[in-house]
């Protein structure tokens, strides 16, 4: 076989440039006992260049058929958790194609150096999908890169006594048999890491207040626990509509599993926190925050590639300072010196503009991107900085961005060379100091 292709030099043999998703719609039957998982995807896809093969990524499931435009392809393989299909007729850059993928299987967390396990899991009782950032292979065929977003529809079945969690709107809810199928609709654009699947014994919950729907699914015994951390979403939701524009998804919902989680993770509308993130403390209360802020910077604005994580990951921990400010805590600037103060004792190896795929989620990234845009913020002043942060989101809604374009926009807006400042926190190792 000729060698596969890889989009992000930061996650090798994941991703195909020669063509991108337009939708996916993944039809799926879980048997929570066995971990048994059988699906349907049909892929809506559009050629980026002339090819005559198409490369997906799927992970440990086996498949059993596969068709482009309704016909079997010349020849497919699958191996090494790569798709390739081989087409009787090249495609023409622009040209349109459906592909359908029939497989099964017992999917769990894909491995990779440097990022761990990512994926499918399962849970003392139920299912955690954590995607970020090579997991969405091992629950159905895509192409994982997150230059590629497309709307997604996921309908699954499962038994009656859980309750399915998924991205975007709930748009129906069927009994079938002895299970239920769920129906989810994401019409925004969504990255493929971004995907998720919560299985559990659920409570679901909306909370009071006008607006975007905020939605929470506990177990049944923590709603005091759920309240204690998650009484102020609506407040947050609305200080961040403010300073980012409005919220960019239909509804916002909070899972809390009934398993303790190392870390909370985001995908597009919704988080997901284990139970023991319920204490209503600071700790646990900026992660509430973070992944929040996660649906702006992240999901509705994506990078491009990898490298330029700070984009997520340093706005979502800003935002965690600005809300500290906002909701009684310390002040956004006492953070930002605290940590300044922290990250100067550290090591000074970290190119926050390329941090290598060893380094992408060091919590350095987070915090440095955070004191960039505090940085910026000093330079630029408050009105222009929040001006650059609304734009920001509203240029790129649905899209992808780079670091670049993030850079070019603050001097458009602001009409002012801020290359030094960028250059000084970006593209060196030694931590400036704050203005």
């Amino acid at each position: 076989m000729t060698s596969l292709p890889t989009a992000d030099t930061y996650l090798p043999g994941h991703g195909d440039l020669s063509w991108s998703a337009t939708h996916y719609d993944l039809d799926l039957s879980y048997d929570i006992e066995s971990n048994r998982l059988a699906g349907t995807a049909v892929i809506s896809a559009v050629a980026d260049t002339d090819t005559s093969r198409v490369v997906l990524d799927l992970a440990y499931l086996q498949v059993g058929k596969v068709t482009v435009d309704g016909k079997a392809p010349a020849k497919w393989a699958h191996r090494d958790h790569r798709l390739v299909l081989t087409l009787k007729r090249g495609l023409r850059s622009g040209q349109a194609f459906t592909i359908q993928v029939k497989y099964a299987g017992r999917p769990r967390p894909i491995v990779l150096p440097h990022h761990g396990d990512a994926g499918w899991e399962e849970l003392t009782d139920g299912v955690i999908v954590a995607g970020q950032p090579h997991g969405a292979p091992s629950w159905f065929p895509c192409n994982d890169r997150p230059s590629d977003k497309a709307p997604y529809s996921i309908r699954v079945s499962a038994a009656h006594n859980y309750t399915v969690i998924s991205n975007g709107t709930l748009v129906s809810r069927t009994r079938r048999g002895s299970g239920e199928v769920w129906h989810y609709e994401q019409d925004e654009p969504m990255a493929s890491y971004l995907a998720t699947v919560q299985i559990g014994r659920y409570r679901l919950a909306q909370e009071a207040g006008e607006g975007v729907p905020l939605l929470g699914a506990f177990p049944e015994d923590e709603t005091v626990g759920y309240t204690r951390s998650f009484g102020r979403q609506r407040e947050m939701l609305d200080f961040f509509s403010d300073v980012f524009g409005p919220y960019p998804f239909a509804r916002y919902t909070a899972v809390v599993t009934e398993d303790d989680l190392e870390i909370p993770l985001e995908s597009q509308s919704l988080s997901t926190f284990g139970r023991n993130f319920l204490t209503g403390e600071w700790p646990e209360m900026r992660l509430v925050a973070h992944e929040l802020a996660h649906q702006w910077f992240g999901n509705a604005v994506t990078l491009r590639e990898w490298k330029d994580i700070w984009l997520h990951e340093g706005f979502a921990c800003y935002a965690e300072w600005l809300w500290s400010e906002e909701g009684g805590y310390e002040s956004c600037d006492d953070r930002a010196r605290h940590h300044h103060a922290r990250l100067a004792r550290l090591p000074q190896d970290l190119l926050l503009a390329d941090p290598g795929p060893e380094l992408m989620f060091d919590d350095r990234v987070y915090k440095r991107g955070a004191l960039t845009l505090h940085a910026v913020r000093g330079v630029i002043g408050d009105e222009a900085f929040f001006d650059l942060l609304r734009t920001w989101v509203a240029r790129h809604d649905g899209g992808t961005a780079t670091t670049a374009d993030f850079e070019a926009l603050a001097e458009e807006l602001t009409g002012r060379e801020l290359t030094p400042v960028f250059d000084a926190w970006l593209r060196e190792l030694r931590l400036p100091d704050l203005p």
